[in-house]
């Protein structure tokens, strides 16, 4: 039986680009009103959304 090499395993770290869909939840006396204050960026996040798309960035080498 042949010997077999074994192949040292490094670990690589990576960034990666992660678009996500959230819900985001704001108060507000009507819709327009809610748009416009989402749309500055107030409110907050309600729950955690889904991943819908991952793009390779670049990758680190340390070695």
């Amino acid at each position: 039986m042949a010997a077999r090499t074994k192949t040292k395993l490094r670990t690589y770290h990576a960034t990666m680009v992660v678009t996500r869909t959230e819900e985001w939840c704001v108060e507000a006396s009507s819709a327009e009103e809610a748009k416009a204050l989402l749309a500055a960026g107030e409110g907050h996040r309600c729950h955690l959304g889904d991943a819908v798309q991952v793009e390779f960035d670049q990758l680190f080498d340390s070695h």
